[in-house]
């Protein structure tokens, strides 16, 4: 694992942790905020579900994501944000999956129930987090540079979900996600993320 000490500003090792964070938000916004976008017109056409109802998904996942956000803070703030970024993986990874074999809506909102927790471990709120317990006063640049490289979300992720539903369909193109996020976002998570720690209020490290 690539060992970064913290504090210090960006250099190349710190670069390289910024641009695996951005390829990691790509996914989760790509997966997530971007997905219905692409996915709820093959989804109501394939279940006979509303279009609404389809796209009131993202709302629901939104709003589990708003109520999760604060604990998800707290975990980065006593454990650092490597495992909270690793367990936003696997949340979407399994999100992704119930929704893969969803005939049913409520399933369907099981799996952006998932997906919301996940996007409270592992979107931008997270991986700033993340980067202010690593960088402290220096976190500023790689904030900037990790949002710059996050907004391709939309330019990377619609198209590619889209091809992928035009070529094996919206259940198989899910399917995918769950692989990406299993295999290209937790190994980023957990290897390229340094572990951090943390203090206590009596100066002892966590």
């Amino acid at each position: 694992m690539t060992q970064i000490e913290p504090h210090l500003p960006l250099t190349t090792g710190r670069l390289r942790l910024v641009i695996a964070l951005g390829i990691t938000q790509i996914l989760a916004w790509g997966s997530t905020f971007y997905l219905p976008a692409v996915l709820a017109g093959p989804i109501a056409r394939d279940t006979g579900w509303a279009l609404s109802s389809v796209v009131g998904g993202l709302s629901w996942g939104m709003l589990v994501a708003g109520v999760c956000s604060p604990l998800a803070g707290r975990l980065i703030d006593r454990h650092g944000g490597r495992p909270v970024l690793a367990f936003s993986s696997l949340m979407l990874g399994v999100g992704l999956l119930i929704m893969s074999f969803a005939h049913a809506l409520w399933l369907y909102y099981l799996a952006w129930t998932l997906l919301g927790v996940g996007m409270a471990a592992g979107l931008y709120d997270a991986a700033f987090a993340t980067l202010g317990t690593l960088f402290r006063e220096h976190a500023r640049e790689a904030i900037t540079g990790l949002t710059l490289i996050g907004g391709f979300a939309s330019t990377l992720g619609w198209p590619a979900i889209a091809a992928l539903e035009s070529w094996l369909g919206w259940r198989e193109a899910c399917l995918v996600l769950v692989a990406s996020h299993l295999l290209i976002g937790l190994s980023i998570h957990w290897l390229a993320v340094p572990r951090t720690h943390v203090r206590d209020a009596g100066g002892g490290s966590a």
